[in-house]
């Protein structure tokens, strides 16, 4: 159990360096990866405690990483007329 969770913080931080690196969020590179690895450690309990999720942990972390970069930047992110009006 503990090396599966291990490889899942290793797999996730390497998907939040590539997803910074090719330009796919610019969220800078320690958020990126902080972003990845907390979507992975709430998908690994997830899959521990309810069995949800795919057949492989490789899989579960990369689809969770990818996840969680997709929704926390987005939800999080102040809009832009927001920011036109404190101009």
């Amino acid at each position: 159990m503990f090396p599966v969770l291990i490889g899942t913080v290793v797999i996730a931080g390497i998907v939040g360096y590539v997803s910074e690196k090719s330009g796919f969020t610019r969220n800078g590179y320690l958020q990126s990866i902080i972003i990845c690895i907390g979507g992975a450690f709430l998908f690994y309990f997830v899959k521990l405690m309810f069995g949800i999720g795919f057949r492989t942990p490789a899989w579960n972390a990369i689809a969770s990483s990818v996840g969680a970069l997709l929704i926390v930047p987005t939800h999080y992110r102040p809009s832009m007329r927001r920011k036109r009006r404190d101009r």
